[in-house]
């Protein structure tokens, strides 16, 4: 296929690459000048766009991606996919899936999971809405680029699959990492816990497959110092992304108002911006109860 790919950070990048390695032949655009191996460069977001079968985009946010959409939907042929794999707020994805209709176009919002390096290994996991037809012709290129495609349903509940997923996280590694606190200051091994807890009904990915206790379970980022694989500033943005489409539908989240309080915290006055999401257990073995 012929693809345009905008935003080529430290997701973007890779997962151009990957599409170029597999043979297809991939324009990219990147305000910061980006340059990958075998992606050709465009000099404006419209000129990728232009004549593409899927133009997928990876940006920071809902503001930019409607800046960005406005640019490449006229730029677009009738019957080209719009494949959005950015994290954004629901009602963004809905309404640029609106105007890509309006111009004839498929459109799908696609976040992923996996992080940077899903997305170097090809193995991020996509959660996307949108168009049924749309989803079957970008089906080979999410095969590239992950292990797993999901099917939410309309336009909007990729971003939905993925902010309720985060918010689960988020507040499963702070109990996680609150447990842990718990059971140092109770004087309980923490390779005793994990063996318990892993093997028990307090079983969670985040204990089990990302343990934020170092030397204990899988290798994660606690074994590396906390360097981020996922960032809890990233982190902060997904819960804050659910809390607001938790306001705009009425439903309540305490579980996840809290969480997202506590990382808010925790990235903008503890120092954890810059660190994995799992540094919470060095900030709650610091604390008492007060």
């Amino acid at each position: 296929m012929k693809i345009g790919f905008i935003g080529l950070g430290n997701m973007g990048a890779p997962m151009a690459a990957n599409l170029a390695r597999a043979g297809h032949d991939v324009t990219g655009f990147d305000v910061a000048g980006v340059t990958v191996e075998g992606v050709a460069v465009a000099t404006s977001a419209a000129e990728a766009a232009k004549g593409a079968d899927v133009v997928i985009t990876m940006l920071p946010n809902g503001d930019i991606l409607r800046s960005v959409a406005a640019e490449i939907i006229p730029a677009m042929d009738k019957g080209a996919v719009l494949l959005d794999c950015s994290t954004v707020d629901v009602q963004s994805a809905r309404d640029v899936a609106a105007e890509a209709h309006k111009a004839g176009l498929l459109a799908l919002d696609a976040p992923v999971s996996g992080g940077v390096g899903g997305a170097t290994a090809g193995t991020l996991t996509f959660m996307v809405g949108g168009d049924e037809e749309g989803f079957d012709i970008a089906r080979e290129l999410f095969d590239i680029m992950g292990q797993k495609a999901v099917h939410c349903g309309p336009s909007g509940n990729g971003q939905a699959a993925k902010i309720c997923n985060n918010m689960i996280l988020g507040a499963t590694m702070i109990a996680t990492c609150e447990a842990f606190a718990l059971a140092d200051k109770l004087g309980l091994d923490r390779q005793a816990m994990f063996d318990v807890v892993s093997t028990s009904s307090g079983y969670s990915w985040s204990m089990n497959a990302y343990c934020p206790a170092p030397g204990v379970g899988p290798k994660s980022p606690a074994d590396n110092d906390y360097k981020p694989g996922f960032a809890a500033e990233l982190m902060l943005k997904d819960l804050r992304l659910s809390q607001q489409a938790a306001e705009a539908v009425d439903a309540d989240t305490p579980m996840g108002r809290a969480a997202c309080e506590l990382y808010a915290q925790f990235v903008e006055q503890e120092g954890g911006k810059g660190r994995d999401f799992s540094a919470m257990l060095p900030r709650f073995e610091a604390r008492g109860r007060g």
